[in-house]
């Protein structure tokens, strides 16, 4: 059965569904708002009023595909119920399911144009190149919270979400605004120390190069706000620095664990190339313990270099 709404109310869900969306709420949040208009038949008079066609095609652009499906399937139900066949009409059934020339068949008017409201505006682009991108070059108002600190906190997160990135200012400012929010929730007061320190680290985080997957889990929530404001360093750091960082450290351990040989300076030994009888020598062993030592010699006049057992 029909769910009957009216203009008030399907103004206020219109309101609830776009603040939603741009606030970045979750998507059960969305169809949870979504479901009583499934019931509900639309008129050509309540959609313009209302306005709730707006708010709705703005959703068949979710990254969820649950509501990008709902709200691509209600656009298409109130395209038909607009196309329903007003009282007092006769005839029979034409092309694509409705009346033939109805213009011919009785003296009413002919039907009014379908009037839907229209699609929302294409997502604003970036005229920038991807490594260049942030709030500033994309015209971005970070201005949101009415706390310069706290704003000024949404341009570090929006400048590190943008860096690299092909996806709309809109979408992009949206992340930035949930980021900050969980951060304040958690590090609060945005004087803190601890805040500030969280918003720089994740957004130099954000904006190294080699963390194009941070990045993009990131914007695509499959981290999410919560958890990413509350994720360590080391958590932060991409693969392919946790990698670089062990081989570093495997290196530095090798060299610490390589005996040094300290040189002496001799004045018997004379060099076969200049003569001289200035130099450097060391011995070592090279292979065990019953063979001789082997002198590694080097002139300080001309460099030289030969070694003897």
């Amino acid at each position: 059965m029909a769910a009957a709404m009216d203009v008030k109310q399907l103004q206020e869900t219109s309101r609830q569904l776009s603040k939603a969306f741009d606030g970045g709420d979750p998507s059960t949040t969305l169809l949870t708002l979504l479901a009583p208009l499934e019931k509900w038949k639309a008129s050509e008079d309540l959609l313009r009023q209302s306005k709730i066609g707006i708010a709705v095609s703005k959703l068949r652009s979710s990254k969820d595909s649950k509501v990008a499906l709902l709200a691509s399937q209600l656009i298409n139900k109130w395209k038909a119920d607009v196309k329903t066949k007003k009282p007092g009409v006769t005839g029979t059934p034409g092309k694509n399911g409705l009346n033939g020339d109805l213009r011919s068949q009785t003296n009413s008017p002919a039907p009014k144009k379908e009037v839907l409201a229209p699609p929302p505006p294409a997502p604003k682009k970036f005229s920038v190149a991807p490594e260049k991108r942030n709030a500033k070059e994309d015209g971005v108002d970070t201005a949101l919270t009415g706390n310069p600190t706290r704003d000024g906190s949404i341009t570090l997160i929006y400048n590190g979400l943008a860096f690299m990135s092909e996806e709309a200012p809109a979408d992009i400012l949206a992340v930035s605004k949930s980021v900050e929010a969980a951060a304040f929730e958690l590090y609060q007061p945005e004087t803190s120390t601890t805040y500030k320190q969280k918003m720089r680290s994740l957004h130099l985080n954000l904006k190294m190069k080699q963390n194009a997957e941070l990045r993009k889990d990131v914007f695509s929530r499959a981290i999410e706000p919560k958890r990413f404001v509350s994720m360590s360093s080391e958590e932060l750091k991409s693969e392919e620095m946790r990698k670089k960082e062990k081989e570093i450290a495997k290196e530095n351990m090798n060299k610490s664990m390589t005996p040094s040989q300290d040189k002496s300076i001799s004045t018997t030994l004379q060099c076969g190339k200049c003569k001289q009888s200035k130099v450097a020598y060391s011995l070592a062993q090279t292979r065990s313990a019953d063979e001789p030592m082997t002198a590694f010699c080097e002139c300080t006049v001309c460099g030289h270099f030969w070694k003897f057992s």
